[in-house]
């Protein structure tokens, strides 16, 4: 998953809890202007530290798999499909 994916996964989950930005990142201790870049896919990089206290506060967590550079997961599937 790259950033611009994972701002799309962070979006959708805020909006899930009915939390704007402002919410969210005050919830995080984060910045608005850092997670609305994230969302909106103009941010460069992340921090961990701060990715993580986002997670968090959506009540998400960061999971680490082998990488599939064969068939596709449901989550490629799911994303196909909602295109």
């Amino acid at each position: 998953m790259d950033l611009i994916a994972l701002g799309e996964r962070v979006k959708a989950a805020r909006k899930s809890k009915g939390w704007s930005q402002t919410k969210l990142a005050q919830t995080a201790g984060i910045s608005r202007a850092r997670l609305e870049a994230l969302e909106n896919a103009r941010l460069a990089e992340m921090g961990i530290k701060h990715l993580l206290r986002i997670l968090n506060a959506l009540d998400l967590d960061l999971r680490l798999t082998q990488l599939n550079r064969g068939r596709p997961t449901l989550e490629d599937l799911a994303a196909e499909e909602a295109r």
